[in-house]
């Protein structure tokens, strides 16, 4: 298919699926854009699939992950917008900063290098994976209790537990305690080109009530882009949590940043 549009790719963070993005997709498309909602490399295409196969992304990495995205963003005819989540909206910010998107949206996005605060709601939710340091080379799957906790705080219990059964598959570890260790790396995969003064707008967006991504947390990451002349704004949702992307109000998420998007120019290439 040849793409006409400005491309839009979606990237998801640990323990939901690419196929999360569709309504997202959907809403994009009816705006002009051409979204694309690629995996994590070896990800399999269904929920279903991934579920079986759980050492298809095991001891997946930082790096691997943004190196899969560069390699698809480099193939696409004009440089994209980025919309990532969690440790999706941390390689979106990489990704932004190696000048291979036009602008980003950082939704609830895991911590990158030099992001200080560390809450105890943000500790409990990496727990499941942290609390045993074999889990660096394998995938964790998590409990609906834990989804409950992690993402679907701000949410009805039914609700959690739904969007729980619906897209949650197994991640890898390993880019968990990359971040965790990223203050005390001096080549941590999870640095980013935070200097790059010729990148596209970046926008971040935070649920306040994020547990596995705290407002705290997002707003130093906001931050330290604060010497930027780069466009770097921030918009904080109150009553949400980790699940804003996929329960019943993701599209008051998806209609702001599609307003934030047309109103900033998006000239950077690649």
């Amino acid at each position: 298919m040849t793409i006409t549009a400005i491309p839009v790719v979606f990237i998801h963070g640990l323990w939901l699926h690419a196929g999360s993005w569709q309504p997202w997709a959907d809403r994009f498309a009816a705006r002009g854009y051409t979204p694309l909602m690629p995996g994590w490399p070896g990800e399999p295409g269904t929920v279903e699939a991934a579920r079986r196969d759980p050492l298809a992304v095991a001891g997946l990495g930082i790096d691997d992950v943004t190196g899969h995205y560069a390699a698809i963003i480099r193939d696409l005819p004009e440089a994209p917008v980025l919309v990532g989540h969690s440790f999706g909206g941390l390689f979106a910010q990489k990704l932004l900063g190696l000048g291979l998107g036009r602008a980003a949206v950082a939704i609830d996005p895991a911590p990158v290098k030099g992001v200080k605060p560390l809450p105890f709601a943000q500790l409990r939710s990496a727990f499941p994976v942290l609390c045993n340091p074999a889990n660096r080379r394998r995938s964790v799957s998590l409990t609906a209790a834990q989804f409950r906790y992690g993402f679907g705080n701000a949410i009805s219990r039914n609700e959690s537990d739904e969007l729980f059964g619906r897209w949650t598959i197994p991640s890898p570890g390993r880019p968990l305690f990359e971040a965790a260790l990223a203050n005390f790396t001096r080549t941590s995969p999870a640095a980013v080109e935070i200097g790059n003064a010729a990148r596209g707008p970046l926008l971040f967006i935070s649920g306040q009530e994020d547990h596995t991504v705290p407002d705290v947390v997002t707003r130093a990451a906001y931050k330290l882009y604060g010497d930027s002349p780069a466009i770097t704004d921030l918009k904080q949702f109150p009553g949400r949590g980790h699940s804003l992307v996929v329960d019943s109000g993701w599209r008051q998420v998806a209609d702001y940043a599609l307003e934030w998007l047309a109103r900033h120019p998006m000239e950077v290439g690649r």
